[in-house]
């Protein structure tokens, strides 16, 4: 199947061979895949071309039943589906003998929490939402041969980018050879990236990883959205640099398989999914080679720009005190009024960016490494088969930063989603610096542990707030079960001397993280 991009009115279309009735069925699976609720799929196009089986193969694919009937709705004029994937409308105007008959069939308003597929849609005038509406175009070239059609699409505008998208995962997947394999959806996290699990009929698995670049958002500090502020990663070149750095240094990131830099999509290697828990809980031997991990890094002198493709490279950002202020602040505007129910005023505000400059001032002065920022449980694979530390595989890397080693063994010894029990966290960090201690007589223990309190405060801090952020913003309300935790760890951070000015900061003002004390 191959893909070209034009112009059609102003706005982009793509247009498709499909060489058989197979190919056709695996572009309903391929836009299955990114349908949601609202959505108008326009089927036109000549007779017999194939319209009834493409909506046939993506119903059954909303409804995960290959064997389902899905009966052309000629005469009936409208079928309705209850899927896993919500309500689904096949609809064939054909008869219709004008839009005014719409309101008669009930049609549009069934469709606004509905998938729906409308074969001769023409007759509908402009009736359906143009925003929504993506047209397929299929017709016969008998040229090419009997079986051979050719496919136009043309998106409205909420289609365009996951059209482009999926258009693009399937060249990125046909040219690597796994065009014949089964696409799963794999959960995500709280990030704006989608994966998908690619099965081949043997076993073979691989993932595809769904990154476009990231859109600015609105200016939020001197100019800039929250993600320049923050270091966030903008383009998947961030991943394939680290990627390959972290290959280079013999641990277990992913091999990368194909890739298209441009629409930000990535064919790796698939890890699997054994992770480092059992029932929910750390396995400290995991938790034990994932220090392992850290100190092998930790001991290199590593570079700050890395290779992406020929040509282009990544610079790792600095872990700044633009960055760390940043992060804190979302504390102040989630966390307080939507959690804790206090809106502080700016004294109160100034008073909690003074309690951190000196904190942060030690850290942007202290040793820098790789930070790989996202170092915790759901980010890290166990590999049994492999030896010492590339027993520990490692996803979900692309924000790393230049920073203070601490960072990350933070993140593991103080996992957000996992009760971290503190005997295990002191041997984590006693592992650690003991690994340090033998590559460096001059380890500085006591150094090291004051960096660890504060970014263990500064990370908390931060989690607390994009937690809140994740359930007012977002309607995520799932995140919320892990404030105590967090919490907690913030609490036993403040106990630190160097924070004392900071832990008076919260007594002050939210007291109430001290009430379980």
């Amino acid at each position: 199947m191959a893909a070209m991009r034009s112009d059609a009115g102003g706005g982009r279309s793509w247009e498709l061979g499909l060489a058989s009735e197979a190919e056709t069925r695996r572009l309903a699976d391929d836009i299955a895949g990114i349908v949601r609720p609202g959505d108008v799929l326009a089927l036109s196009g000549d007779l017999g071309a194939g319209k009834s089986t493409f909506a046939r193969a993506l119903i059954r694919r909303l409804a995960a039943d290959e064997t389902l009937e899905a009966p052309s709705p000629t005469f009936t004029l409208m079928q309705a589906y209850d899927t896993p994937r919500g309500a689904v409308l096949h609809a064939d105007l054909y008869r219709l003998r004008g839009p005014g008959e719409l309101a008669e069939l009930g049609l549009i308003e069934a469709m606004e929490d509905a998938v729906s597929l409308v074969e001769w849609p023409d007759r509908a005038g402009e009736a359906f939402d143009p925003a929504a509406r993506l047209d397929i175009v299929i017709e016969i070239d008998a040229a090419e041969g009997d079986a051979f059609r050719r496919v136009t699409l043309i998106p409205g505008p909420s289609w365009a980018e996951r059209l482009g998208l999926t258009l693009g995962a399937r060249k990125l997947i046909d040219a690597a050879g796994w065009g014949g394999a089964e696409r799963l959806h794999m959960q995500g996290d709280a990030s704006s990236r989608a994966y998908e699990r690619l099965r081949r009929a043997d076993g073979e698995t691989a993932v595809l990883m769904i990154s476009p670049p990231r859109p600015d958002g609105p200016a939020v500090r001197a100019g800039k959205p929250y993600s320049a502020v923050a270091r966030l990663a903008e383009r998947v070149d961030a991943f394939v640099a680290m990627d390959k750095g972290l290959r280079a240094l013999d641990l277990s990131a992913p091999a990368i398989i194909a890739s298209d830099l441009v629409n930000g999509l990535l064919l790796i290697e698939d890890l699997g999914g054994e992770g480092v828990l059992a029932d929910g809980a750390p396995i400290p031997e995991r938790y034990e080679a994932a220090v392992d991990v850290l100190a092998a890094i930790h001991a290199k002198a590593l570079p700050t720009i890395l290779p992406v493709a020929e040509g282009r490279e990544h610079v790792l950002p600095d872990y700044d005190l633009e960055a760390l202020s940043i992060e804190v602040d979302l504390l102040l505007d989630w966390y307080a009024p939507h959690i804790a129910g206090v809106t502080l005023p700016a004294v109160a505000r100034a008073e909690f960016a003074r309690a951190w400059a000196p904190l942060f001032d030690s850290l942007v002065a202290g040793p820098r490494t790789w930070v790989l920022r996202d170092y915790h449980s759901p980010n890290l694979i166990w590999l049994p088969k492999r030896e010492g530390i590339a027993r520990v595989g490692l996803i979900d890397f692309q924000d790393a930063v230049m920073g203070h080693p601490a960072y990350d063994l933070v993140s593991l010894g103080q996992d957000a989603r996992v009760d971290v029990d503190p005997a295990l966290e002191l041997r984590l960090i006693a592992r650690y610096a003991a690994a340090r201690r033998a590559q460096d007589a001059g380890f500085d223990l006591a150094g090291f542990a004051a960096a660890y309190a504060i970014l263990g405060a500064q990370r908390a801090t931060k989690i607390l707030g994009i937690f809140a952020r994740l359930d007012k913003r977002d309607g995520k309300p799932g995140y919320l079960r892990h404030l105590p935790r967090i919490e907690t760890y913030l609490r036993r951070d403040l106990q630190h001397p160097a924070l004392e000015g900071l832990r008076r900061w919260w007594e002050t003002h939210l007291p109430r993280l001290f009430a379980a004390d």
